[in-house]
């Protein structure tokens, strides 16, 4: 139970799910660069040095939203999906004008086809998470809100 003046909970209700998605696509990416990278680099190693990007970048996004209540993590998690959301965007694209760069699928190729687009909706619901669930400040309390940091 929390006291009036404790830090609310950030990873509750939709928070939690988003985390719980981002670490499935953090363990699917390794999972998939890993076996890439190991077995058949050498036939397409931009391709699965993107995927292996890709894992790291999903990695950092779910730390980032676990620790997001403290300012760093907040930072960490911000970069890492407006990198992701780039990223699924600029692959996404290249894979369908120029598909001969991409014989061999990545994570973000055809904006995620092979992941259901999850990683083209995904970097959308975390960036709306990060803007309505802002660092709460250490100095101002559990209760301060944007508004008030600003008076």
């Amino acid at each position: 139970m929390s006291s009036p003046t404790s830090r609310p909970r950030r990873m509750t209700g939709i928070g939690r799910v988003l985390v719980i998605v981002y670490a499935i696509m953090a363990l699917g990416a390794t999972g998939r660069s890993f076996v890439q990278i190991v077995e058949k680099f050498d036939q397409a190693p931009v391709a699965y040095t993107l995927s292996a990007m890709s894992a790291v970048v999903y990695i950092l996004a779910t730390l980032g939203l676990v620790f997001a209540g403290r300012r760093g993590w907040y930072i960490v998690a911000w970069v890492a999906i407006v990198f992701e959301l780039v990223g699924v965007l600029v692959i996404g694209t290249l894979s369908l004008v120029l598909p001969e760069l991409f014989q061999h699928p990545t994570v973000w190729s055809v904006y995620g086809f092979g992941y259901l687009f999850i990683p083209l909706v995904l970097p959308f619901f975390g960036l709306w998470w990060l803007i309505t669930h802002p660092p709460v400040d250490e100095k101002q309390g559990a209760d301060a809100s944007p508004a008030a940091v600003t008076r």
